[in-house]
């Protein structure tokens, strides 16, 4: 028996998943295809933890990622009777191709109050040509947003920063 060697050649690298969209469209999240969660901090301690409402989320693609728009309208027990909505501004993929950092503006439902940024990141966590599943965060301080659009938890509530998390499946209507 003779013992020979046979050249190999390297498989392809895996990359991460790219942080391509899906297909230019209008793609919605239902009700029970998007949770949103309210956590209120106050240093170290969590204030309060409650489920939102999502009215509306809406993920609109456009050819340029920089044209593309994701609204998010949220109501709830825990706002009070109040409303919050987020609302981009563009969405810019990171380095790392499986994330997205999509800046915006959270504002309370009357449309002359003034609005705050913040910045939403998103982990793609499932891609196809029309459907899109991701998970992430927006952390927002509670002072500049109380001030700037009046939003007001309880008084048995206090807080430093609010954070939102946000877990939604959006698909395009058939």
């Amino acid at each position: 028996m003779s013992t020979q060697t046979l050249p190999t050649t390297p498989l392809p690298p895996t990359d991460p998943i790219p942080a391509r969209l899906p297909r230019p469209g209008t793609y919605t999240a239902d009700g029970d295809r998007c949770i949103v969660e309210l956590t209120t901090r106050l240093g170290p301690l969590v204030t309060l933890r409650r489920r939102l409402t999502a009215d509306k989320a809406a993920l609109t693609v456009a050819p340029s990622a920089s044209d593309t728009v994701l609204g998010l309208k949220l109501t709830g027990v825990a706002l009070g009777g109040d409303e919050l909505s987020f609302v981009s501004t563009a969405v810019e993929p990171e380095a790392d191709g499986a994330r997205l950092r999509i800046p915006g503006v959270l504002a309370t439902g009357d449309p002359t109050a003034p609005s705050v940024p913040a910045t939403l990141t998103l982990r793609v966590v499932d891609r196809a040509d029309d459907s899109l599943l991701v998970l992430g965060t927006a952390q927002v301080p509670y002072g500049p947003l109380r001030r700037t659009t009046g939003f007001v938890l309880s008084r048995i509530r206090p807080a430093d920063r609010l954070r939102l998390l946000v877990a939604a499946e959006f698909t395009c209507p058939a």
